[in-house]
């Protein structure tokens, strides 16, 4: 029994966003907006169970799933399908060049010394939770920006006016040596969760509303393994997601750091 159960998910849910992307679509469109209640009479249409969040379903979307064939199949040469918010109980199918943001399988990865407290190992409850754990013991965000931050909130809930609601996995602050302050949201990213545009568009829209004086430096993190983390800074240009570092840091022993590899770091550094 619990084998079928995640297999019924994405299917039930393909069909609610497959009959949802159909009764607005006509062939040349480039975006076009649907109301979160459509997800309630869509799914009474097709006799389906309601999900318990209706959010989920568009959640899954945006980072867990493949949007179904029939979807993908619409979509320009060299464009994929997005779903933004673009309201309160708003949302907006839009075609755009990037939607998946994957660590780079060739970059090296750099030895950290592993500064979690084992009982933060123990018990953190989920791979999301256990990623921002390790993240802000190891002080990944300083090495990766090369500032000094500080965490200012976890798992921020709030809405934008022209999005909807967001959330933001955890916000850091941070200073320069030159005086300059950062705002740094960060998503985290554990199991076969993706990062996508959209979390970074409202992530920086959110910064630009809430923090105008700021420097927002967006960052994504996820487990490549459990001891294997990819940090990527983001950035929006020309109304697409741009990738403007990327780097993988292993957590281990002390110990585990040897001479060859401080050498190499050193003939890296700036």
């Amino acid at each position: 029994m619990s084998d079928a159960k995640p297999a019924r998910k994405p299917n039930r849910y393909a069909a609610i966003i497959e009959r949802i992307f159909f009764s607005h679509y006509t062939s040349g469109t480039l975006e076009f907006q649907f109301a979160r209640e459509e997800i309630v009479s869509v799914a009474a249409g097709l006799d389906v169970a309601l999900p318990k969040n209706l959010g989920d379903l568009i959640y899954s979307f945006r980072y867990r799933y493949e949007l179904p064939p029939a979807i993908l199949a619409t979509a320009d040469e060299g464009l994929e399908w997005i779903i933004e918010g673009c309201g309160q109980a708003l949302y907006r199918f839009r075609q755009a060049k990037l939607n998946r943001i994957v660590p780079r399988p060739d970059l090296i990865t750099v030895k950290v010394p592993d500064s979690t407290p084992e009982i933060i190992a123990a018990y953190a409850l989920s791979d999301e939770q256990a990623l921002l754990a390790k993240v802000r013991y190891n002080r990944l965000i300083d090495i990766f920006l090369g500032i000094t931050a500080y965490s200012l909130q976890n798992h921020l809930r709030t809405n934008l006016k022209s999005i909807g609601q967001i959330e933001i996995d955890e916000m850091y602050v941070g200073i320069d040596r030159h005086g300059r302050q950062f705002v740094v949201p960060v998503q985290a990213k554990g199991g076969s969760d993706k990062h996508g545009v959209v979390q970074t568009n409202q992530d920086i829209a959110y910064c630009k509303t809430k923090f105008p004086d700021l420097v927002c430096r967006a960052v994504s993190a996820q487990f490549m393994t459990q001891d294997r983390i990819a940090m990527f800074e983001l950035t929006v240009q020309d109304d697409e997601v741009k990738v403007v570092e990327e780097k993988h840091y292993r957590l281990v022993p002390a110990a585990e750091i040897k001479s060859e590899d401080l050498q190499a770091y050193n003939l890296r550094a700036d």
